[in-house]
Protein backbone atom coordinates (compact mmCIF):
# COMPACT_ATOMS: atom_id res chain seq x y z
CA UNK A 1 0.00 0.00 0.00
CA UNK A 2 1.16 3.29 -0.46
CA UNK A 3 -0.43 6.56 -0.33
CA UNK A 4 0.22 9.84 -2.24
CA UNK A 5 -1.40 13.05 -2.51
CA UNK A 6 -3.89 13.93 -5.12
CA UNK A 7 -4.20 16.02 -7.84
CA UNK A 8 -6.10 16.96 -11.21
CA UNK A 9 -4.03 12.95 -12.02
CA UNK A 10 -6.02 10.90 -9.44
CA UNK A 11 -9.40 12.61 -9.86
CA UNK A 12 -10.99 9.61 -11.56
CA UNK A 13 -10.12 7.17 -8.62
CA UNK A 14 -10.77 9.89 -5.88
CA UNK A 15 -14.50 10.79 -7.36
CA UNK A 16 -15.20 6.94 -7.18
CA UNK A 17 -14.23 7.04 -3.65
CA UNK A 18 -15.78 9.89 -2.85
CA UNK A 19 -19.37 8.72 -4.75
CA UNK A 20 -19.10 5.27 -2.06
CA UNK A 21 -18.27 7.46 0.61
CA UNK A 22 -21.23 9.63 0.25
CA UNK A 23 -23.00 6.56 -0.55
CA UNK A 24 -22.44 5.25 2.50
CA UNK A 25 -23.69 8.52 4.14
CA UNK A 26 -26.93 7.38 2.17
CA UNK A 27 -26.66 10.22 -0.46
CA UNK A 28 -27.69 9.34 -4.06
CA UNK A 29 -24.70 8.34 -6.11
CA UNK A 30 -23.63 11.28 -8.45
CA UNK A 31 -20.23 10.49 -9.91
CA UNK A 32 -20.80 13.98 -12.53
CA UNK A 33 -21.08 16.28 -9.63
CA UNK A 34 -18.68 14.19 -7.43
CA UNK A 35 -15.86 14.64 -10.06
CA UNK A 36 -17.01 19.17 -10.26
CA UNK A 37 -17.12 19.02 -6.38
CA UNK A 38 -13.48 17.59 -6.42
CA UNK A 39 -11.91 18.84 -9.32
CA UNK A 40 -12.86 22.91 -7.68
CA UNK A 41 -11.55 22.26 -4.14
CA UNK A 42 -7.97 20.55 -6.03
CA UNK A 43 -8.08 23.50 -8.35
CA UNK A 44 -8.84 26.16 -6.19
CA UNK A 45 -5.94 24.92 -3.51
CA UNK A 46 -9.36 24.41 -0.87
CA UNK A 47 -8.99 21.16 0.08
CA UNK A 48 -6.44 18.31 0.34
CA UNK A 49 -6.94 14.80 -0.31
CA UNK A 50 -4.73 11.88 0.39
CA UNK A 51 -5.88 8.30 -1.86
CA UNK A 52 -4.47 4.93 -0.39
CA UNK A 53 -3.55 2.56 -3.25
CA UNK A 54 -2.46 -1.13 -3.53
CA UNK A 55 -0.88 -1.08 -6.93
CA UNK A 56 -3.59 0.85 -9.06
CA UNK A 57 -6.00 -0.42 -7.01
CA UNK A 58 -7.59 2.90 -4.73
CA UNK A 59 -8.56 1.37 -1.14
CA UNK A 60 -9.41 4.87 0.38
CA UNK A 61 -9.35 8.64 0.73
CA UNK A 62 -8.89 11.03 3.49
CA UNK A 63 -9.89 14.97 2.17
CA UNK A 64 -8.65 17.64 4.75
CA UNK A 65 -10.14 21.46 5.14
CA UNK A 66 -8.32 24.59 5.79
CA UNK A 67 -9.32 26.49 8.78
CA UNK A 68 -7.58 28.45 11.59
CA UNK A 69 -7.69 29.62 15.40
CA UNK A 70 -7.74 33.16 15.95
CA UNK A 71 -7.35 32.15 19.55
CA UNK A 72 -3.51 30.57 18.68
CA UNK A 73 -3.28 32.73 15.30
CA UNK A 74 -2.33 29.15 13.44
CA UNK A 75 -3.64 27.34 10.76
CA UNK A 76 -5.72 24.35 11.48
CA UNK A 77 -7.15 21.24 9.18
CA UNK A 78 -10.44 19.74 9.41
CA UNK A 79 -10.72 15.79 8.91
CA UNK A 80 -13.86 16.07 6.66
CA UNK A 81 -13.95 12.81 4.47
CA UNK A 82 -12.05 9.42 5.47
CA UNK A 83 -13.32 6.56 4.06
CA UNK A 84 -12.07 3.22 3.13
CA UNK A 85 -13.73 0.63 0.29
CA UNK A 86 -15.65 -2.24 2.51
CA UNK A 87 -12.88 -4.81 1.07
CA UNK A 88 -9.72 -3.03 2.12
CA UNK A 89 -11.07 -2.46 5.46
CA UNK A 90 -9.21 -4.11 8.67
CA UNK A 91 -6.20 -3.62 6.60
CA UNK A 92 -4.90 -0.48 8.15
CA UNK A 93 -5.83 1.75 5.38
CA UNK A 94 -7.87 4.38 7.68
CA UNK A 95 -5.07 4.10 10.55
CA UNK A 96 -1.95 4.93 7.36
CA UNK A 97 -4.56 7.72 6.05
CA UNK A 98 -5.35 9.44 9.16
CA UNK A 99 -1.34 9.29 9.66
CA UNK A 100 -0.65 10.90 6.66
CA UNK A 101 -2.96 13.69 7.74
CA UNK A 102 -1.14 14.11 11.19
CA UNK A 103 2.39 14.67 8.96
CA UNK A 104 0.76 16.68 6.81
CA UNK A 105 -1.07 19.09 9.39
CA UNK A 106 2.25 19.06 11.38
CA UNK A 107 4.33 19.66 8.00
CA UNK A 108 2.45 22.56 7.84
CA UNK A 109 2.88 24.00 11.24
CA UNK A 110 -0.96 23.53 12.03
CA UNK A 111 -2.33 23.77 15.77
CA UNK A 112 -4.32 20.22 15.11
CA UNK A 113 -6.54 18.50 12.90
CA UNK A 114 -10.30 18.38 13.80
CA UNK A 115 -12.88 15.97 12.81
CA UNK A 116 -16.36 14.66 13.97
CA UNK A 117 -18.12 11.79 13.40
CA UNK A 118 -21.67 10.10 14.46
CA UNK A 119 -22.19 9.14 18.28
CA UNK A 120 -22.55 5.97 16.87
CA UNK A 121 -19.60 5.24 14.50
CA UNK A 122 -18.03 3.21 17.33
CA UNK A 123 -14.99 1.37 15.21
CA UNK A 124 -14.14 5.17 13.64
CA UNK A 125 -14.28 6.51 17.54
CA UNK A 126 -11.96 3.51 18.81
CA UNK A 127 -9.34 4.35 15.58
CA UNK A 128 -9.23 8.00 16.49
CA UNK A 129 -8.29 7.47 19.90
CA UNK A 130 -6.32 4.48 19.16
CA UNK A 131 -4.49 6.94 17.18
CA UNK A 132 -4.54 9.83 19.83
CA UNK A 133 -7.54 12.48 19.09
CA UNK A 134 -9.31 13.05 22.01
CA UNK A 135 -12.72 13.41 22.36
CA UNK A 136 -13.94 17.16 23.14
CA UNK A 137 -15.44 17.70 26.18
CA UNK A 138 -15.30 21.44 26.90
CA UNK A 139 -17.54 22.62 24.00
CA UNK A 140 -20.47 21.73 22.57
CA UNK A 141 -20.94 22.60 18.49
CA UNK A 142 -24.02 23.76 16.57
CA UNK A 143 -24.79 23.83 13.33
CA UNK A 144 -27.36 26.43 11.76
CA UNK A 145 -28.68 25.85 7.78
CA UNK A 146 -28.15 28.70 5.61
CA UNK A 147 -30.88 30.61 4.60
CA UNK A 148 -32.43 31.05 1.56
Amino acid sequence: MFIQRATITELEPLTKLFDLYRLFYKQESDLEGAKQFLRERISNDQSVAFIAFDGDQPLGFVQLYPSFSSVSMKPSWILNDLYVKKEARGRGVGENLLQTAIQFATETGAKGLFLETANDNDNAQRLYEKIGFKKETNYFYYYSIAQK
